[in-house]
């Protein structure tokens, strides 16, 4: 199984832009990757990262790619002679077990999604499925290998359903993990709170010199 974990080093995690700086942004997406990373090690596979520039940790296999992700990804599927893995680098629950599911279902496309209707992970074991990442991906990725007569396994995962790109996703990471993302935000000042009954998260006001980053 060849394990592909894309990830995008240039301005990542915008949507977080609110409660983060660029810099922190790219520190916390930097530890979310490692995180996925450790969990693909823990499986026992060896994963390679697709990223669109520069990593700022030490991976074994990395790929610098900075064409759209469906090209760059569609690009590795093509010429690939094993299964293939595709793992998003924003799922700091990722665990060892997720994980064995996921490479161990037998559908020739195996289908992971997020909650938010995207594709967080998924397993292509023939060449004639291709990735088209954008808004709703996980209907239109059923669609295409439906389309193309191949057998669709859908897994269901809580850890691999969360996905942050939202501040209000950042919870799911400080109550279900202590990984190094969770860590992360921790050191930078983020605890978990309640209001009115829902749990989210508050930080330590930032320092003026982060602030006007």
């Amino acid at each position: 199984m060849r394990v592909i974990v894309p990830f995008d080093s240039c301005n990542p995690k915008t949507r977080l832009s609110e409660v983060l700086s660029p810099s922190e942004r790219e520190g916390f997406a930097t530890a979310m990757l490692a995180d996925v990373l450790d969990a693909v090690d823990a499986a026992a596979e060896s994963p390679t990262v697709l990223a669109s520039g520069p990593v700022g940790i030490d991976a074994a296999d990395t790929i610098v790619d900075e064409r759209p992700l469906s090209t760059a990804v569609n690009d590795q599927l093509r010429t690939a002679t094993e299964p293939v893995a595709v793992l998003m680098a924003d799922l700091p629950l990722a665990t060892a077990s997720a994980l064995d599911r996921l490479f161990s279902a037998s559908g020739e496309v195996v289908l992971a999604r997020g909650v938010g209707g995207g594709t967080n992970a998924l397993v292509v074991r023939r060449p004639e499925f291709t990735v088209d990442y954008h808004d709703a991906s996980y209907l239109d990725h059923l669609a295409i290998a439906r389309d193309r007569g191949l057998a669709v396994e859908e897994l269901d995962s809580y850890s691999l359903g969360i996905d942050v790109d939202e501040p209000a996703d950042l919870a799911e990471v400080l109550l279900h993990t202590d990984g190094r993302s969770a860590r992360w935000l921790r050191s930078a000042g983020f605890t978990l709170a309640t209001d009115d009954g829902r749990v989210g998260v508050v930080r330590a006001e930032r320092p003026a010199v982060e602030a006007r980053e």
